[in-house]
């Protein structure tokens, strides 16, 4: 997963659940294309795929997770020393692994090249591993997990003025890390924490978001 320039011209498509927990403060300035609370900015992201398909391979099910780190503001170009590591599904077969690689690291095409090209993390480790992901069909709460190694749930943002049962949401999001065109959910992170590839933190209480994505490529 290194990001390079699209390898592959195999048809994808894949859909379903993305979400972040973060050290900023509520909301995370990055989904309105802001420089982090802080100045610089911690985090995981989980995405769960749903259904997907890259050329003959199924995906339907599969997870992947990143942790992060960078200062400054990746949506303006005006960012340093971004760093990332990436678990990616142990269930995965090699066919799917390959997969997985592809896309996620931007040599498929799509969003997640995008994505790479603008954020070009230096990588400081890949594993195969269990990652446990659930969301609730309500959005009320999203968690991921990779036992022993990091941890992020989250509780749908509430307060005295939000009607019982509705989701305090963002269209048009100016800085959303799925791409354009889809909607974001606040939440709260409950637990934020990391003891992974030289990434440790541990805070609650901090920015979370939950975003569905549909990505296709290789264009």
């Amino acid at each position: 997963m290194t990001g390079q320039a699209t390898t592959t011209d195999t048809r994808w498509h894949v859909t379903g659940d993305w979400f972040d927990t973060c050290k900023c403060a509520i909301p995370c300035p990055c989904t309105f294309a802001q420089p982090p609370t802080f100045g610089d900015c911690d985090g995981i992201m989980a995405w769960h795929i749903r259904e997907g398909t890259y050329g003959d391979v199924p995906l339907d099910g599969l997870n992947v997770l990143m942790v992060g780190y960078f200062v400054g503001n990746p949506w303006t170009g005006d960012h340093t020393d971004p760093r990332a590591a990436v678990f990616l599904d142990e269930r995965a077969d090699e066919q799917q692994r390959a997969a997985l690689g592809a896309i996620f690291g931007g040599q498929a095409g799509g969003w997640p090249a995008q994505f790479v090209e603008m954020f070009h993390p230096e990588m400081q480790g890949m594993e195969f591993a269990p990652i446990h992901v659930t969301v609730d069909e309500d959005l009320a709460t999203w968690s991921a997990e990779v036992p022993g190694r990091v941890k992020a749930t989250a509780e749908a943002l509430t307060g005295p003025t939000t009607p019982e049962g509705t989701r305090v949401q963002v269209h048009n999001a100016p800085g959303a890390e799925v791409g354009p065109g889809q909607i974001a959910t606040w939440g709260r992170a409950t637990t934020h924490r990391a003891n992974a590839f030289g990434f440790t933190w541990d805070r609650t209480g901090t920015s979370s978001k939950y975003f569905p994505f549909d990505w296709s490529g290789p264009n």
